[in-house]
C-alpha cells in the first residue's frame, strides 16, 4: 500500500466531530479527524513500514503523522530521525503521543539518551517529549531495566524546576512524578515525597488566559486507592 492509498483510507475514516476536537487541542489543517481506534485495522494490514511512515509523517497532515508513528520502526530510527520528527511536531499531541511514544519503543539506551538531550534542550515541546518518553518507558518496561540512581536524580531535577518550566513541560514533568510513584516501585516513596514537596503546579491553558492546577500527590493517592501500584502496560503504541 502506497502513501496516496493510505491517505485516501484515512480521509474516509475522518469524522468532522473528531476533527473539531483535535483542532481544539491544537491541531491544525490539514487533518481528517480520524479516531485512533479506527486506525487499528489499517495498521494491522500494513504492519511496520518505515519508508511509508516517513512519507506519511512528511505530509504535515496530523492524522497521517499519527499513523506514521504506529507503523514506524522505532529501533531502525536514528537520533537524527527522531530530531527531524520533533522538528515537525508542532503541538503536544505530536510531540508527546507520536514522537515520544515511538521513541519509547526504541532500544532502552537510545530512548533514554535522546530523551535526556530533549529534556536538556530548554525547548518546550522537546522537553515535554523527553519527560513523556520516560513516562512511556516506565509504564511499559520492567523495573530492572532502569537505573534507580538515574531516576532518583531526575526526580531531584524536577523538584526545583517544574514551576518555572515551559507550560507543556510542566504537564510532562508532573506526569513523570506520578508515573515513577505508580509504575516504578523502588522509588515510590521518593516520588510521593517529591509530589508533596512540589505541591500544586499552575499551568496555563493555551491562549485562553485561564489556568489550572496539577496536583501529583492527589492523582498518586487515587491510583493507590484503585490498587494500581506497579502498573505496567503491554504495549506503548496502539
Amino acid at each position: 500500500m502506497d502513501a496516496a492509498t493510505v491517505m485516501q483510507e484515512l480521509q474516509a475514516l475522518g469524522k468532522e466531530r473528531t476533527k473539531k476536537q483535535y483542532i481544539s487541542n491544537g491541531a491544525r489543517e490539514p487533518l481528517f479527524g480520524v479516531a485512533t481506534g479506527a486506525m487499528k485495522p489499517l495498521a494491522k494490514q500494513i504492519k511496520i513500514n518505515q519508508p511509508l511512515a516517513e512519507e506519511l509523517y512528511a505530509t504535515g497532515n496530523y492524522d497521517a503523522m499519527y499513523f506514521a508513528g504506529i507503523i514506524a520502526d522505532p529501533k531502525g530510527m536514528t537520533t537524527a530521525d527522531y530530531d527531524r520528527w520533533m522538528d515537525a511536531a508542532y503541538f503536544y499531541m505530536l510531540s508527546d503521543y507520536v514522537v515520544a511514544v515511538t521513541l519509547a519503543e526504541a532500544e532502552m539506551a537510545h530512548a533514554q539518551g535522546v530523551a535526556d538531550q530533549w529534556i536538556a534542550s530548554g525547548e518546550e515541546l522537546r522537553m515535554s517529549a523527553g519527560w513523556s518518553c520516560y513516562c512511556w518507558l516506565l509504564g511499559s518496561r520492567k523495573d530492572a531495566e532502569f537505573s534507580t540512581d538515574k531516576l532518583a536524580h531526575l526526580l531531584e531535577r524536577v523538584k526545583p524546576s517544574i514551576h518555572s518550566a515551559p507550560e507543556r513541560a510542566k504537564y510532562a514533568m508532573n506526569q513523570f512524578i506520578y508515573t515513577v510513584a505508580i509504575s516504578y516501585v523502588p522509588l515510590h516513596e521518593q516520588a510521593v515525597a517529591t509530589a508533596q514537596a512540589v505541591g500544586p503546579v499552575e499551568v496555563k491553558r493555551g491562549d485562553t488566559g485561564k489556568s489550572s492546577l496539577l496536583v501529583a500527590s492527589d492523582t498518586i493517592q487515587k491510583a493507590i486507592e484503585k490498587n494500581q501500584l506497579g502498573f505496567k502496560r503491554r504495549h506503548v503504541r496502539c
